[in-house]
């Protein structure tokens, strides 16, 4: 799985792409491209934006690959926080070109973009029990009685499966403080 990638993987994907190795970045495309995609396309909720960020987000690797430093975190991290940094610009253009016909600013569009793309990251990496057990009760609607049937765990394992992921998911709404901000990777998108 993609989340699960070695930091080895990591290190050998750069190498390659150093090299201008063709192959390196279909592996890589064929590995981030649904992140890429569907994050994209939850911050700007458009289909042409979507494909057009993700076409950016893997130029900008092929071009650009000794800007991931392995020290800062995952690969997949690193073209995820790409895809937020270019997704954002994206939003701030629409936003120069046209004035918001509902009436919200750019600064709440954009957290409400990344708070939504930030749930979808969250759910993808969370551990496969967490995300079984917040299906099971929010998409197919079970109680944690019918969870913990269905996982073939005690109701306290399903109640505490639930709560776990439940305060995963509170992360995604959270602010970051003013003035701080995580630290960026080389170049800016």
């Amino acid at each position: 799985m993609a989340g699960n990638a070695p930091p080895r993987w990591d290190r050998k994907m750069q190498q390659r792409l150093a090299r201008g190795e063709a192959a390196a970045l279909g592996e890589l495309y064929d590995r981030f491209a649904s992140l890429v995609h569907s994050q994209a396309h939850r911050m700007l909720d458009d289909e042409t934006a979507a494909d057009l960020v993700t076409r950016e987000v893997f130029g900008y690797v092929w071009e650009n690959p000794d800007a991931y430093d392995p020290r800062q975190g995952s690969m997949r991290s690193w073209v995820a926080r790409l895809t937020h940094r270019q997704s954002v610009r994206r939003l701030r253009e629409e936003d120069s070109l046209r004035e918001d016909e509902d009436g919200t600013g750019l600064e709440e569009r954009v957290h409400r973009a990344t708070a939504a793309a930030r749930a979808d990251y969250i759910v993808a990496s969370m551990p496969a029990p967490l995300r079984a057990a917040l299906e099971l009760a929010y998409i197919q609607r079970r109680d944690y009685r019918q969870t913990a049937a269905d996982l073939g765990v005690t109701e306290d394992e399903a109640r505490r499966r639930l709560r776990l992921g439940l305060q995963l998911l509170s992360t995604a709404h959270t602010r970051p403080l003013e003035g701080m901000s995580p630290p960026g990777y080389g170049r800016p998108l």
